[in-house]
């Protein structure tokens, strides 16, 4: 019995080293189909498109088209529907509906920014980081810290934008529709590394007695987009925060280690009144039982953090619980979503 089982294991594992193997092909695939329009194309007909037509639209080769769609149909990306009793057309799928350039829920500029040259370089570098070189892998395959990559190079830090307001969008909707209380009182509240205003924007047009307050470096809220009912001021979070009923972060912290956190939050604990003021933190939690159906992602994106930042990590309750202590937070609760995040409101 022992060695069917082995023998058994033996064969799954040499199905499953092929997902190893050829890991990186769903991801320049689906880019491919981003960059050529075709969750678009598709979202605009009325009715699905044959092998034709969609090439005639893209000015493309069928063939070459043909091979990209059976891939993409395999792995659910695209579906084929039938048009008549001889056609077969190409239709959405709810996957391919997060991949619409605009959609309310797209993840696109996500998959682009994340399939990058600059993004991917970095993943080469993890072992040398691993074995104790001295830079991080982003700052071994570009010179410099992602920050301050960004900051010189437009196109990348509007990417970064981007890829984080879509990531906003989904996770403010979260928040709003499975704990709306977590801004019930707030007059004011400011958004601290919020962007582009995306995920601030959204929560004051879902309550809309919030006065609200995006704060980010200079160069990125210079050319953030206008946004009612919020005020975009420029500075340095590690100097100050603006003064507010209280400050929100989402996916902020995690950019960070544990001592640049822990003086993050106290100036957020400064900025805040300390009898009713609170920090709204929307962020992964390792290890967390009630989280368990996004584990998978909240430790890749643990290893995103390891390779992108210089000191960024996802982090266990326990981790998290040691930085509000040493912030000078009294208290904290924890509410889940129907997303890789929690909320956790902590208190002075």
């Amino acid at each position: 019995m022992s060695s069917e089982i082995n023998s058994k294991e033996e064969e799954a594992a040499v199905k499953e080293i092929w997902k190893y193997v050829l890991g990186f092909t769903p991801m320049a695939v689906v880019k491919c189909a981003i960059e050529l329009r075709i969750p678009d194309i598709l979202q605009k007909h009325d009715t699905p498109m044959t092998l034709a037509e969609l090439a005639s639209e893209l000015g493309c080769s069928s063939s070459l088209l043909y091979r990209i769609m059976r891939f993409l149909i395999q792995y659910k990306i695209f579906q084929e529907k039938p048009i008549s009793d001889t056609s077969i057309g190409y239709a959405l799928t709810p996957l391919s509906r997060l991949l619409t350039r605009h959609g309310k829920h797209s993840m696109a500029d996500l998959v682009l920014l994340e399939s990058t040259p600059v993004m991917l370089a970095p993943w080469h570098k993890l072992s040398s980081m691993v074995l104790g070189s001295q830079n991080t892998p982003f700052e071994a395959a570009h010179g410099v810290d992602l920050w301050k990559f960004a900051a010189a190079n437009p196109s990348l830090s509007k990417l970064i934008n981007d890829a984080m307001a879509c990531d906003a969008r989904n996770a403010v909707r979260a928040v709003i529709e499975g704990c709306p209380e977590v801004f019930e009182g707030l007059k004011t509240v400011v958004d601290v590394g919020g962007g582009d205003g995306t995920a601030l924007g959204l929560i004051v047009e879902g309550c809309p007695w919030i006065k609200g307050i995006n704060f980010d470096q200079p160069h990125v809220v210079s050319v953030a987009p206008a946004w009612k009912g919020v005020e975009h001021v420029g500075g340095n979070m590690f100097d100050h925060i603006p003064k507010a009923d209280a400050a929100y972060l989402m996916k902020v912290l995690h950019d960070w280690g544990d001592d640049e956190c822990i003086d993050m939050l106290r100036k957020c604990r400064e900025a805040i009144p300390q009898d009713t003021g609170k920090v709204i933190i929307v962020e992964s939690i390792v290890g967390l039982e009630e989280n368990h159906d996004f584990e998978d992602v909240v430790l890749m994106l643990d290893m995103v953090m390891m390779t992108h930042t210089s000191t960024g990590k996802e982090r266990t309750l326990k981790e998290w619980s040691y930085m509000f202590d040493e912030a000078g937070f009294t208290r904290y609760t924890i509410k889940q979503i129907t997303s890789y995040h929690s909320v956790i409101e902590v208190y002075p």
